[in-house]
């Protein structure tokens, strides 16, 4: 086959070639272009018109056959034109398949010339550049016969070789273009080729004059021609590409991100379709979010907003479920707040109101909303109360999405009913209207779909046209998912189950209304009596009288227990009432003993939920249970269970006396007892595990957010001498890394007050002069306001004592006495500790890398020491999702540390981040800053309104408008922020003010680029003009004054004025608030102070004071040690260091330095160096811990008495357990095992005499085994006694049989082997030998034989149904079976085998013996019998 014939000749001539990737230098082509070329382009109606002889010689190929007749001289400047296109294309270096697709779109007309027969013609693999050198003469396959024609034949005309010439040599024409240094006419450049063409024919006549280069003779050919083909052995691939150029005609879309990024590098981009939604919509960001937004893994909520008709029921649901705090103080009737309850529903509406409909985040409430959740009276000024705190505020907005949620299920709920279209009294009466939880709404769905799944079936029941015309065609049997109530049900079952007199619901009613408002019906005989009135005697599957009556009681104690209500109340009883009890496990009894820190709950018994509320010991329950150590098992009292089936018999039974009556009474009661121990207890147990788990996971997490370490959050900057609170120190950090002399350097880093890094060096040590002198270089160079010191070793002690000694030398206790006092002297700059795990996060993290890639470890944790410094928040929030990393569970009193480990890191998240979100808001972001500082950037997102996504959208924009705002006008009139969102963010936002700016001018249309002082303020825009009004009266101007002024020139007044505080504190504020409520109905006491202590301070520090860590936390950053780890009693391995006449010095494991006095070194009075060595390991008892930190001192001393280290520390390491504990059942488990330990210890010790043999119980032969071969065999002692062998072998990985043997004549002492050994009575041997030959190896390689057959499918059985039914799919006509090994009965197989697609997968054993295979009992000698014995079974 050959290729398409070329097109005519095109021009494509770009003026630039800028993508071409062959194009030499910018100067290289310079004077080839032509103007009617630069005119011509790759259009097909703008070529150029050719000659019919040129179209003629195009189609019948470019390089003239040798065989063909001599053709005429082409003209001269046609040949001059086809030259420039070949060159043109070389330097382009259009691509192959380019090409290919242009010729196919201009002569897909045209039939292709024949190819070439001839396998004389010389053939060679051409590249892709080759083919590309012309767009308009692709070379045909014959053509390809053609390239060395020029040496074979020698009487070609001229014309041929010039061709081939300006093929060959078409590169050096544009050198000698170059050459000329500048624009060459045609005629010039014409000239120059003729003569080039002329020296080059010289040359190869010359060639064809030497025998020794005239080519390669026939023979040789004949020999190229057999091994490499004759040119058309590829003619398919040159269609292929003509193909390949057609696909890609096709025009491509706009190329988008997502064909370009994995999915995950999109979501981590924040660049997704949800992404870009919660860009767009005008909804804070952290509303739009289901979960965390410092989660990876956040996704976009789905649930719609709160409308106004919804507050009232929000509210009601709400109020019950925010702490219990709020139900004790206010809705018990002495309640200390009962009085304000209606105030409290008016707060919670309020809160609800802002949240859900206005969609204000929280701390946009609790700044510039407060006055709606507070009390306010104005008849009673002086009671303030704070109906709710910033916690229960942001416990309002997690109920509220609950609510919001339940709304979402109601919506589901009523839709299904609606869909179902039928009536049902029950439900819209009663219960529906008491759907108040979500389990409720899951419970009503579950009632509905019981009751009316058959309508249901009925009303969806499709049936299309043709499918009465389909044969009927037999079918396996699926699985039926039809329930043995709904059997019951159609049957005439439901019929004598109405003859108990009584509907279900209305057994509920009764029971719900202690009341028997609903009637029984009596029946005058007895239940089997009545019972045989509907059995079937003529049907084939006839049922007795009383199974008739089981399934009747069945179907009633369904509907009871399926009945939501019911179910409620029972739940309700669970949370009041419930009890959690522990067991060990078999493999827990044995793991866990009295240190362990499940033991606390090892033998729980009875403890009501109520009490497991505030602890996390339910969680570490859970986490034993999940590691097969403890069954858990939640029960009610029997007296509560009692009182729940005596009030629900009541509703049921009859009030008779007769005979009949009591027999369905006892029927009735039956049904009562199924229905609460089948349904209603199962459903309530499993509700229990998981409510109790939200409760605790919730505990957990407030408990975390009020514990020490997150509080380090909401602290200020560090403050040294001489510097305000919130003002930001210089900080030079100093790191020791691990202290080793022979390996770390100090390193030292300087941040200056803006956070900038200035200096970065690094010094051996502090001891040598030099070393000390450029420390001391840089103490007076930067002079520090505080240096922070930190490290990995207590060896940092050590250094921060001797910079304590160098920075602040002590001072010298003689002066003159006449010596005056300096006035002037500095003070002492400070050296101090400070907290280090955010440090320790980032010295290894991608943000250190990428700030500071060249730094070493050590210089990165110095860094992050610097910046806690100067701004414990922000580093903080940088951590973004790492911050669940840090330990904020700091009960070291707890039996169980780490207890945040338990809690989803969702929930986790969620929680932090509102820590987060509120200490941000409270401080404020400088949004010029955070455009400018990727560092500082971190804050913005937490700003509220914004979040991850928004934030950054912000900076973008405000980057693109010059990158610096003036005012907060700006986020509106330049399109910057949303409405909503800038309601939520605007007084979060500072705008610092320039000093230099311009006056604000008088006219307020001029004043839109105008700095505003009220920006640089927590002061929301929408109180601007009541600010403005408080610093008017508080100036005590009139308007006259301040007419022609801009509208914020009283409030630079205001902050100026030297007596503002005392005019400010002039304004009854009270007063002001209680006219605006007259006036206006608008609260405002709260907002008018803070607009009054902003106009005093703007932005003032409102974070609580620095606090340096305390002694003991400094030694557990050092040392890892904590007061648990260093109690008083316990017993420490400890080096002895030094050793003096006095005492012994010594170190803990942990670095820690100790002391033991000598008086302390023996019972009996000693002498220290012929007691102990240096470097000699030795055991104390902790006897005390000395900590002083203001000279870096830490030491233990320690006792190495005899008869204190007898005693021991179990008393100290021992776990407490808990007091409701199971005292009978610890006893009978430790009896157990203590019989099983002398059994082990009684246990006579065989000993045999063959390599095969070892004394180990069967994990420890598998053990053995897992590393050797398959087939190698363990001959060991047998747990069934003395007259038993055990040997087991190994079938497969992980897999191995353990075969009994018995030993009818054992020798009783062990020593030797009886000389009969039984396997089964078929199988019996003399020895060990012939047994392990004769029998294991025998097995051994039937296994083997299996395994290597094609049938055979390793891996899993359920792996094997797969690709039986992949196969059987793929191929229908066929049946398959296959082998694989039973991993749960070692040394056998299991036959899968699937007779059609329709079919299951049905699996039959194989067992193997040393002489067959057995399938069920049938023998095959070897593998090809076996599969002959199952086609013909």
């Amino acid at each position: 086959m050959s290729s398409p014939p070329p097109p005519e000749p095109v021009v494509n001539e770009h003026p630039a070639d800028e993508d071409d990737p062959m194009q030499g230098r910018p100067d290289e082509h310079a004077g080839e272009e032509e103007p009617e070329e630069a005119a011509m382009s790759d259009d097909s109606s703008e070529e150029p018109e050719e000659d019919e002889e040129e179209e003629r010689r195009i189609r019948e190929g470019f390089i003239v056959d040798e065989e063909e007749e001599e053709e005429e001289e082409d003209d001269e400047e046609e040949r001059h034109r086809r030259r420039k296109k070949r060159k043109r294309h070389h330097r382009r270096g259009t691509s192959f398949r380019h090409r290919l697709t242009r010729l196919r779109r201009a002569h897909d007309s045209e039939s292709p010339p024949a190819a070439s027969s001839s396998k004389r013609r010389a053939v060679v693999q051409s590249s892709d550049e080759d083919i590309d050198n012309d767009d308009l003469e692709l070379p045909q396959i014959q053509d390809i016969h053609n390239i060395w024609d020029d040496e074979r034949a020698a009487g070609r005309d001229d014309e041929v070789d010039e061709d081939m010439d300006d093929m060959d040599n078409f590169i050096d024409y544009e050198d000698e273009d170059e050459e000329q240094g500048g624009v060459m006419d045609e005629a010039e450049r014409e000239e120059r080729r003729r003569e080039r063409r002329r020296l080059e024919k010289e040359r190869r006549h010359a060639m064809r004059s030497r025998p020794e280069l005239s080519g390669i003779d026939a023979s040789a050919w004949d020999e190229i021609f057999d091994v490499f083909g004759d040119g058309h052995d590829y003619d398919w691939a040159l269609v292929d590409d003509e193909e390949v150029g057609l696909e890609e005609e096709i025009p491509k879309g706009e190329m988008k991100y997502q064909d370009v990024f994995e999915p995950s590098e999109i979501r981590e981009r924040m660049l997704t379709e949800d992404d870009d939604l919660i860009r767009a919509q005008d909804i804070p960001e952290r509303m739009q979010l289901a979960t965390s937004s410092l989660s990876k893994s956040s996704t976009l909520s789905i649930q719609s907003p709160l409308t106004e008709n919804d507050l009232d029921d929000a509210a009601s649901w709400v109020i019950t479920r925010i702490s219990p705090r709020k139900e004790r103080d206010f809705f018990r009737p002495d309640g200390v707040y009962h009085r304000h309850l209606p105030d409290l529903v008016q707060a919670i509406s309020s809160a609800l109101r802002f949240i859900f409909v206005d969609e204000f985040e929280v701390p946009y409430i609790w700044n510039h909303k407060r006055d709606f959740i507070s009390y306010f009276n104005p008849e009673d000024l002086r009671t303030r109360i704070e109906l709710l705190s910033l916690e229960e505020l942001w416990r309002v907005y997690s109920v509220g999405q609950k609510y919001r949620s339940l709304m979402e299920r109601r919506k589901a709920l009523d839709a299904l009913y609606s869909r179902l279209n039928v009536s049902d009294e029950y439900f819209e009466n009663e219960i529906r209207k008491k759907v108040e939880t979500v389990e409720m709404v899951a419970d009503a769905t579950e009632w509905l779909g019981m009751k009316y799944r058959e309508d249901k079936k009925q009303q969806f029941e499709i049936q299309f046209h043709d499918d009465v015309d389909q044969p009927e065609t037999k079918k396996w049997k699926t699985p039926s998912r039809v329930s043995a109530y709904e059997i019951a049900k159609k049957s005439i079952v439901s019929k004598l189950a109405q003859g108990f007199g009584i509907l279900s619901q209305d057994i509920v009613m009764n029971f719900m209304s202690s009341t028997n408002a609903r009637v029984v019906e009596e029946q005058d005989i007895d239940p089997l009596a009545y019972a045989e009135q509907f059995v079937d005697t003529e049907a084939s599957t006839a049922q007795t009288a009383e199974e008739m009556l089981r399934r009747a009681r069945m179907i009633i104690a369904t509907e009871l227990g399926k009945d939501p209500m019911l179910r409620q109340e029972m739940r309700n009883r669970f949370r009041t009432d419930a009890l959690v009890s522990v067991l060990p496990t078999e493999r827990g009894t044995a793991k866990i003993d009295e240190f362990h820190p499940y033991y606390n709950f090892k033998y729980l018994r009875d403890k009501p939920v109520v009490d497991m509320l505030l602890s996390s010991q339910f969680l570490h329950i859970l986490q034993a249970e999940s590691e097969h150590l403890v069954t858990v098992s939640i029960t009610l009292p029997p007296e509560t269970v009692g009182e729940f089936e005596r009030r629900l018999n009541e509703a049921f039974a009859s009030d008779s006396f007769s005979d009949s009556a009591r027999a369905w009474n006892a029927q009735r009661l039956r049904v009562v007892q199924e229905a609460i121990e089948q349904h209603l207890i199962p459903a309530a147990v499993k509700w229990t595990r998981e409510w109790l788990r939200e409760e605790v996971e919730d505990f957990i997490c407030k408990h975390c957010l009020t514990g020490g370490s997150l509080k380090r959050i909401d602290q200020a900057p560090f403050v040294p001498p001489g510097l305000q609170p919130g003002e930001t120190p210089s900080v030079l950090a100093i790191s020791w890394g691990k202290g080793d002399p022979h390996k770390d350097a100090i390193c030292m880093v300087f941040l200056d007050e803006a956070g900038r890094l200035r200096e970065h060096t690094r010094i051996d040590n502090l001891v040598d002069e030099e070393n000390r002198d450029e420390f001391h270089d840089m103490i007076h160079r930067r002079r520090p306001d505080v240096i922070v010191v930190g490290g990995f070793s207590m060896a940092t002690a050590k250094l921060s004592q001797r910079i304590k000694e160098l920075v602040n030398p002590p001072q010298e206790p003689e002066e003159t006495w006449n010596e005056p006092p300096k006035q002037d002297e500095k003070p002492k700059t400070p050296i101090t500790y400070c907290y280090d795990e955010v440090a320790r996060l980032f010295q290894h993290s991608n943000r250190a890398e990428e700030e500071f890639s060249s730094f070493s470890p050590v210089a990165k944790y110095c860094i992050g020491l610097a910046r806690y410094i100067q701004n414990p928040l922000n580093e903080y929030a940088s951590l973004g999702s790492d911050i669940i990393a840090l330990n904020f569970d700091e009960d070291i009193e707890s039996q169980i540390p780490n207890n945040q480990n338990l809690v989803s890191k969702e929930k986790l998240l969620t929680a932090l981040e509102r820590v987060l979100v509120d200490i941000t808001n409270k401080v404020g972001v400088d949004i010029n800053r955070a455009v400018t500082d990727s560092y500082y950037q971190h804050l913005l997102p937490f700003v509220c309104g914004l979040g991850p996504r928004k934030a950054q959208v912000l900076v973008k924009k405000i980057a693109s408008i010059g990158g610096t705002l003036i005012n907060r006008n700006q986020f509106i009139r330049n399109g910057l922020l949303t409405t909503k969102i800038f309601m939520n963010a605007a007084g979060f936002l500072k705008i610092t003010q320039d000093p230099e700016a311009p006056k604000p001018s008088k006219r307020r249309d001029e004043d839109t680029d105008i700095a505003d002082p009220l920006d640089s303020t927590r002061i929301h825009p929408e109180d601007y003009e009541l600010a403005r009004k408080m610093a008017t009266d508080a100036l005590e101007l009139d308007e006259e004054d301040i007419h022609d002024e801009h509208p914020s020139h009283v409030i630079t007044l205001i902050m100026q004025d030297e007596d503002n505080v005392k005019k400010l504190d002039e304004l009854n504020l009270d007063d002001f608030a209680v006219n605006m409520y007259e006036s206006s109905q608008d609260k405002k006491r709260h907002t008018l102070n803070v607009i009054r202590s902003e106009l005093l301070k703007p932005f003032g520090e409102a974070r609580r004071p620095f606090e340096p860590p305390v002694s003991w936390d400094v030694l557990t950053m050092l040392s890892g040690e904590t007061p648990k780890t260093l109690r008083l009693g316990l017993i420490v391995s400890v080096q002895v260091v030094r050793v003096k006449s006095s005492f012994v010095s010594v170190r803990l494991d942990s670095g820690i330095d100790g002391v033991i006095n000598v008086n302390y070194l023996s019972d009996q009075p000693v002498q220290p160096e012929s007691y102990v060595k240096k470097g000699q390991m030795m055991s104390g008892v902790i006897i005390d811990v000395k900590i002083n930190l203001d000279s870096d001192s830490f030491l233990v001393e320690l006792s190495s008495r005899q008869q204190e280290l007898s005693a021991g520390d179990s008393q100290f390491r021992r776990v407490k357990h808990d007091t409701r504990w199971n005292h009978a059942q610890e006893d009978r488990d430790m009896d157990i095992q203590a019989r099983k330990k002398r059994a082990e210890v009684d246990k006579t010790r065989r000993v045999i005499k063959h390599p095969n043999f070892h004394n180990f119980n069967a994990a420890q032969a598998e053990a053995y085994l897992d590393k050797q071969q398959r087939g190698d065999v363990v001959v060991r002692p047998s747990s069934k006694g003395s007259n038993h062998l055990a040997v087991t072998w190994k079938v497969d990985d992980k897999l191995f049989q353990h075969i009994d043997v018995v030993e009818p004549n054992a020798d009783p002492t062990g020593q030797s082997v009886g000389n009969k050994l039984i396997v089964d009575p078929q199988h019996q041997y003399s020895d060990l030998d012939e047994l392990i030959v004769n029998h294991v190896q025998a097995m051994a390689r039937k296994v083997e034989e299996l395994m290597a057959h094609e049938k055979f499918k390793a891996g899993s059985e359920d792996e094997l149904h797969l690709f039986l039914k992949n196969f059987v799919a793929a191929n229908p006509s066929k049946s398959a079976y296959g082998f694989t090994l039973n991993r749960k009965r070692p040394g056998h197989f299991n036959l899968c085998f699937l007779a059609n697609k329709n079919a299951t997968v049905q699996t039959w054993p194989v067992r193997v013996t040393p002489e067959a295979y057995y399938l069920f009992e049938t023998p095959a000698a070897g593998v090809p019998e076996l599969c002959d014995a199952f086609k013909v079974r």
